[in-house]
């Protein structure tokens, strides 16, 4: 007797369904036949995934959302994911132990894992992000703020004025956040000023921590901010690609979803 295939979850066919899409749009029927579930199937997915802000649907299918590259207001950014980003904070806290010095990069993702740092102990946390500062202001851990210059649309300090204070730290985890990331580019964002910073806060920390929602994922901003070979760690969430994992295993860096 031959064994029946598996169904997929509806997590596995809205990751497949985001793969198929790419930039173009994607017929229903086309998606129907490509995962060989109904059409009826294939629209409570593309239903799901606009609800999530990850496609947009149009007359007989729907076109992949990307994350815009022009870089939106920091309240505006918070919106995007937020399960996701939560979910990533979660995972990324794993990594901190207590005592440990860490970085938080700027970035509505790296918030959240600062909204839960309140589980360690005994924390020195070097920050340029004036919403992660504010969140933690109130807490028993060691706070340091980057000197720089402020950059509103981040709410981050940034720039050549950082680099003094950054090279004199040693720091055990930086957790980085990003506009754009690409296995071949690396990570970038929209500011140069804050790739300056980000590049010099990466060369003095022992782990590098990427935390990357996929919306993200393929998508590349106006200046790199640090290439692959500067991360250890991507985390992300459940609809990274298949392919974008195993592109990174190959480069030697650790993926967490």
């Amino acid at each position: 007797m031959s064994q029946c295939k598996r169904k997929l979850l509806s997590a596995e066919r809205e990751r497949l369904i985001l793969n198929a899409l790419g930039s173009s749009v994607g017929t229903i029927a086309d998606l129907s036949i490509r995962l060989k579930v109904s059409e009826a199937t294939v629209r409570r997915d593309l239903q799901s995934l606009e609800i999530q802000g990850k496609v947009r649907r149009v007359h007989g299918g729907a076109i992949r959302v990307q994350f815009p590259r022009t870089e939106p207001i920091f309240t505006e950014k918070a919106a995007f994911h937020a399960a996701e980003k939560d979910q990533i904070a979660r995972l990324a806290l794993e990594f901190i132990d207590d005592d440990d010095s860490i970085y938080l990069d700027g970035g509505s993702t790296v918030l959240a894992l600062a909204r839960k740092l309140d589980q360690r102990k005994n924390l020195t946390i070097v920050t340029n992000s004036l919403m992660a500062a504010a969140e933690l202001m109130e807490s028993s851990h060691r706070l340091i703020l980057l000197g720089g210059e402020f950059r509103a649309l981040s709410r981050t300090l940034v720039g050549p004025l950082t680099e003094r204070i950054v090279n004199s730290l040693h720091l055990d985890k930086a957790f980085m956040g990003t506009i754009g990331f690409t296995v071949e580019n690396g990570i970038s964002t929209t500011d140069p000023g804050e790739a300056y910073t980000k590049e010099l806060v990466m060369q003095r920390a022992g782990k590098v921590l990427l935390l990357v929602d996929s919306s993200k994922i393929g998508v590349s901003s106006f200046v790199v901010s640090g290439s692959i070979k500067d991360i250890d760690v991507v985390i992300s969430d459940h609809h990274i690609p298949e392919q974008i994992v195993k592109k990174l295993n190959r480069q030697h860096v650790e993926v967490i979803f």
